[in-house]
């Protein structure tokens, strides 16, 4: 019963967080030059080219994380990606999300990271995927 509920609550975690960077990443393609602003007054080195890598990762990423698809590639990346946003962005405006701080997105780190080494629950790609490859040794 509980390793069914883990499973569900794995399959329920990856599918909401990927849709947070599934629209993440979204916003910033369809905002490209106002990221790319954003970016530069925030001191982000080459923030153009950095606007498109943070988009790319967090559509992509969020994406294989809905999916469980390549976890522990795309949860490790989307876990630098915060990792940069909190020391850019968020760190010199404190803890509070309400400040503009590095709450929220360190929360999306910690998940990223769980998520990256979990083995995704239900439904994962990844999971379904070695059990296709166990079932023809």
């Amino acid at each position: 019963m509980m390793e069914k509920a883990y499973q569900i609550a794995l399959l329920v975690a990856r599918v909401i967080v990927g849709i947070i960077f599934i629209v993440h990443g979204v916003e910033k393609f369809t905002s490209i030059d106002a990221t790319t602003a954003f970016f530069q007054s925030s001191h982000v080195p080459l923030p153009r080219v950095s606007t498109l890598v943070a988009a790319a990762v967090e559509l992509v990423g969020g994406v294989a994380l809905v999916l469980g698809l390549l976890l522990p590639l795309f949860g490790t990346l989307l876990a630098l990606d915060m990792l940069f946003a909190i020391i850019f962005v968020h760190a010199s405006k404190g803890f509070w999300v309400s400040k503009d701080g590095y709450e929220y997105v360190l929360t999306l780190l910690a998940v990223s990271i769980a998520l990256a080494y979990s083995r995704g629950g239900f439904l994962a790609a990844d999971s379904l995927w070695r059990r296709g490859r166990k079932a023809q040794e």
